[in-house]
């Protein structure tokens, strides 16, 4: 599923290609087609996302609501000399006629969770129920830490949980807790605000990163293959990693075989020696 970065990057690309011109709104599959009928040849006025949630605005309030879950893909193709037919099963089109010096563009919207016509209020709900998002300025980290600080779930489940804090998918998840030698089994309850600010802070750097450059880097400059002497990550994700789908390879800082383990139907990643199991002081 594409973490909260991917979707501020198809925001912004829509904004930019779309944003402005008046569009064709279709639906090729048929199952958008009544709201595609109510935009067709409005005006796209922009794209915003609120961690794993698109919003594409239209006038009068109007939302297409999008929630890509594990399968959607929104590739967006500007600057074609023509639009092609659609291939496959194609949830809602978009297409900007050329004008004047501007081609056309066109972006098909395929196998996602949710597409669906919103007003502003029922914007707004979604938003609501959505914890704070890192890429956001005006979010407020303190609604976050109001959940953590009293829920004896795992950190690990916590920081997944897009009610808590949205937008951090499974590899922001398993690369902060590391970057701050915290174990993902530790009950969210037991961490400190100075903790839980550091990893607030640093998911705001890393994620706003991750829009700038589309991809996700989290290791130190001392850990990088060429300060290390050590080969790239080859990874489809690509990026530099300190312990995500490296379960069995040994840790860049210690040397220490990365551990996994499966917690509510996706793959922790951790250092044993790094991110040390909590035990309570309580029980000592």
């Amino acid at each position: 599923m594409p973490e909260g970065h991917t979707l501020h990057r198809l925001a912004g690309e829509l904004t930019t290609v779309f944003g402005g011109r008046t569009v064709r709104v279709g639906s090729p599959q048929g199952r958008f087609a009544e709201s595609a009928a109510l935009l067709d040849g409005s005006e796209l006025l922009g794209a915003e996302s609120w961690g794993k949630h698109l919003f594409v605005e239209f006038p009068g309030e109007r939302y297409v609501h999008v929630h890509l879950g594990l399968y959607g893909k929104f590739p967006v193709h500007h600057e074609v000399a023509e639009v092609p037919p659609p291939v496959g099963q194609v949830r809602l089109r978009l297409v900007a006629p050329p004008v004047g010096v501007r081609p056309a563009a066109y972006a098909d919207l395929r196998g996602a969770t949710t597409c669906e016509l919103l007003t502003r209020a029922g914007r707004d709900a979604v938003v609501e129920r959505s914890g704070p998002d890192p890429i956001r300025p005006e979010a407020d980290p303190l609604r976050a830490w109001e959940r953590i600080r009293r829920s004896r779930a795992p950190i690990g489940g916590l920081l997944m949980d897009q009610t808590v804090l949205a937008g951090v998918g499974n590899i922001y998840r398993a690369e902060v807790l590391f970057r701050h030698r915290l174990h993902p089994l530790r009950p969210g309850n037991t961490l400190r605000v100075g903790q839980f600010t550091a990893l607030w802070e640093d998911l705001v750097v890393l994620m706003a990163d991750g829009v700038r450059t589309g991809r996700i880097d989290t290791v130190r400059p001392e850990h990088l293959p060429e300060a290390m002497g050590r080969e790239p990550r080859a990874d489809k994700h690509g990026g530099e990693v300190y312990v995500y789908r490296r379960d069995g390879q040994p840790c860049h800082v210690c040397g220490t075989t990365v551990r996994t383990e499966v917690l509510q139907g996706r793959n922790l990643f951790w250092c044993p020696q790094c991110q040390r199991r909590f035990r309570s002081r309580a029980v000592q």
